[in-house]
């Protein structure tokens, strides 16, 4: 049988090893939980990332859709812009022709005279005559001029060389017309076609 100082050791040495054991287990709980804690932080750490990226995806898309929504607005008005213009260029054409026409419509009345008199000569002479000032009368309305041609210096702009002979003109003197030339305001429409001095005969 033991002794009760026996007793007393072993009691000891128990509450000692029941010491030990609690500050071992104390110790793996407090590691347990220092990685618990160090875990949950780089998942929290992760999650404020993939959120940051998911913020900035999201922040990416809508300025694509607002820079595809700007184009489209654009691309839109540019096709009301030009069908608006064709629309508007072709109607002016049209109300040009109509008031050129208009303009023609007494050298029409005058052909038609003309053609009533054909037996008489001096009267269907003057009908031709009075058709050509008409005629040439409504297309100087319209901005169209007779290039001179016959005496002038020889200009590539506005002439085209058809013939060059010796003369009593200088060289390059317009000798004689062939074709008359015709320009819109400033813009030549059709060069005249001109003879031109050679230079003086010897």
């Amino acid at each position: 049988m033991k002794t009760k100082q026996q007793k007393r050791v072993i009691g000891i040495i128990a509450a000692i090893a029941f010491n030990k054991v609690s500050e071992v287990s104390k110790k793996k709980q407090v590691e347990e939980e220092i990685k618990s804690a160090m875990e949950n932080a780089l998942t929290d750490e992760e999650k404020e990332i993939e959120t940051k990226k998911q913020e900035a995806a999201n922040e990416k898309d809508q300025k694509v859709k607002e820079l595809t929504d700007a184009l489209q607005r654009l691309q839109a008005e540019f096709i009301n812009y030009k069908n608006r213009t064709e629309k508007e260029s072709k109607l002016l054409v049209e109300y040009a022709n109509s008031e050129l026409i208009k303009k023609m419509l007494p050298v029409l009345d005058s052909f038609e005279i003309a053609l009533k008199n054909s037996q008489d000569t001096a009267k269907f002479k003057q009908g031709m005559e009075m058709l050509h000032a008409q005629f040439l009368d409504v297309l100087k309305q319209e901005g169209l001029n007779r290039i001179e041609a016959e005496g002038k210096k020889f200009d590539p702009y506005k002439h085209e060389v058809l013939l060059k002979q010796n003369s009593e003109h200088d060289e390059d003197t317009v000798i004689d017309e062939l074709q008359k030339g015709y320009q819109v305001k400033d813009r030549v429409i059709r060069h005249s076609k001109v003879k031109i001095s050679a230079g003086k005969k010897e």
